[in-house]
Order: C-alpha cells, then sequence, then structure tokens
C-alpha cells in the first residue's frame, strides 16, 4: 500500500494507423504532453501498436507481435524513464512460436518492468476475433505495485466482469485501470448504439462503486476499416473516463477525437468511502460457491 493520497493521472485516447512507428511517436508525443502537465501515472488504450487487426482472423497479424523483453518494452520503457512517470501500456505479447496473448505491461518511473498482466477474458464476437490470436491469460488477477500505488490492470473485455474486479480490489488493488478498444458497428441505429455506450460506462463505474476505489478506462477512438470487406468496420467510441471510488466521474472524454487529459485522483477517498460502505464486510462469502460453477439450475 502507499502512503499517497493522490496520483496525478492521465489518459492517452488516440485513432491509429497501421505504422507502428507513426502510433509509437503519437503516443510518445501524448506521454511527454501529460508528463508536462504532471501526470505521475499514464495509461494507454488496447494494442496501441497498430490497427485493430482482430477484425480478421489472418495469420500474418502475428507477425505484429511481439516478445517481452523486445522492441515493444524498449521503446515504451525509454518513454516512462524520459518522462519520469508510471506508464501502462498494451501489448501483443509474442510468449513462445504458436503462443501469443494479449498483455498490459506496467513501466515504473525508471523505466523497468513493474509487472504484466495478461488478459483473461478473451472475445469472440463478429469484428472481434480474438479468441483466433490470444491464449487466455495465465497470471491471474493480481496488482502490480508501482511508487504511485497498486494498480489493478485488466483489459477490456475484462471490464464487464464484476468477478475480475472483485478479485482485483480484495487482493488490495488501489485502482482499477482498464486499457481498451471497443466501439459500434456503425451499421447499429443510433438508439442501439446508445444502450451499448451507457452499458460499458455504468459497468465500469459499477467496478468502481462495488469496490470502493477508482476506475481509469482509456479507449481508442476513429474508424477502423474491416480489411476483409465482410463488416462495415468498426467506429471507436472513445469517451475514455475515470470514475471516483463511488462511481462518481471525474473526467469523460468525448466519443469522437483524440485526446489527452490529466487528472487529479484522491486514493485516499477510498477508506472513507469504504467505511461508509462496507460492502467487504458484509459479504456472504459462506453463501457464494456457486460462482465457481458454470451455470446453476433449480
Amino acid at each position: 500500500m502507499t502512503d499517497r493520497h493522490t496520483v496525478k493521472t492521465g489518459i492517452v485516447q488516440h485513432s491509429f494507423l497501421s505504422d507502428i512507428e507513426t502510433n509509437r511517436a503519437r503516443n510518445l508525443s501524448g506521454i511527454a504532453n501529460l508528463a508536462a502537465e504532471g501526470a505521475e501515472l499514464i495509461v494507454l488504450s488496447e494494442l496501441h501498436d497498430s490497427l485493430y487487426f482482430c477484425q480478421t482472423e489472418n495469420v500474418d497479424n502475428f507477425e505484429l507481435a511481439s516478445e517481452i523483453p523486445g522492441d515493444f518494452t524498449d521503446f515504451y520503457s525509454a518513454a516512462a524513464a524520459e518522462n519520469d512517470v508510471v506508464l501502462v501500456a498494451s501489448s501483443f505479447e509474442r510468449r513462445a512460436p504458436g503462443l501469443y496473448h494479449n498483455t498490459a505491461v506496467v513501466f515504473e518511473k525508471d523505466g523497468s518492468i513493474a509487472g504484466i498482466y495478461r488478459k483473461m477474458h478473451i472475445p469472440d464476437d463478429p469484428g472481434f476475433y480474438e479468441k483466433f490470436y490470444f491464449t487466455p491469460g495465465d497470471l491471474g488477477f493480481k496488482p502490480i505495485d508501482t511508487s504511485v500505488g497498486r494498480i489493478g490492470v485488466l483489459v477490456c473485455w475484462d471490464q464487464w466482469y464484476p468477478e475480475a474486479a472483485r478479485l482485483m480490489a480484495m487482493a488490495g488493488a488501489e485502482i482499477l485501470v482498464y486499457p481498451t478498444a471497443i466501439g459500434w458497428n456503425p451499421d447499429d441505429p443510433a438508439d442501439e448504439k446508445e444502450r451499448q455506450l451507457n452499458a460499458w460506462i455504468t459497468i465500469q463505474r459499477s467496478h468502481a462503486v462495488a469496490n470502493g476505489i477508482p476506475v481509469v478506462s482509456v479507449n481508442r477512438c476513429g474508424f477502423e476499416e474491416d480489411p476483409s470487406g465482410q463488416t462495415s468496420g468498426i467506429d471507436f467510441w472513445g469517451t475514455s473516463f475515470i470514475a471516483g471510488p463511488q462511481g462518481e466521474l471525474l473526467y469523460k472524454a468525448p466519443e469522437d477525437r483524440p485526446e489527452e487529459a490529466a487528472i487529479e485522483i484522491d486514493l485516499g477517498r477510498s477508506e472513507n468511502v469504504r467505511r461508509w460502505w462496507p460492502f467487504l464486510r458484509d459479504r456472504r462469502i459462506d453463501a457464494y460457491t456457486g460462482l465457481s460453477k458454470r451455470f446453476l439450475l433449480k
């Protein structure tokens, strides 16, 4: 646990191109801008080295992966050290031949790797064919200790699962962080788009409320074509946000454009909120054995 009570947190909501070097340069600029504003913790979106390649199942896309350590970690390690920030980045990890993960890497201010988290819940939906690329994580739900606090890093599809957030909180996470790549099918009607976006915000704010800790969710933005032409592509909806331990919105980015913002988060509020709303105290752990089952029939 950290003795600090506040941490200025930066979010980098960007759109991306097929060129890795251009994407990295844009991210580096965002990191430097936010560090100049005093940010100590900076969070990037999911799979920010490239376009969101999971719209199709293509074995050639495995060439985008990088080992840890490797060129990806070398670049973002230097970015963290040069700007004196704790940095949460998102990697397409090549662990071994034929074995790949969707992996968040947390860098300490000196550029060292504080820890990694491998995405546990892997979706397989039209436009989001992640099961083709990623093996589910095997590191569990373990927070990563840093100089700015104990960070519970989860990734995108993980954000729909209250169990993941709860286990991170139970393991001592002081803040939940979700690098994300989520958007609309452009063909969906406006009311359906609104329902999806509101559900995405609501579920993550509920994790903050249920666990009494802040949540940082950073999404990409912009339209990306489906290379196969079989769908209408994905319009990533941005709307990166930070919520406090009662679910209150401290910041929300726009839907349709890149945004960089640095927001002060009071980690000390969690202690008071948990005293007022002692959800952890009142959990009926003796009655929850069914949660380890896939489904319960009467």
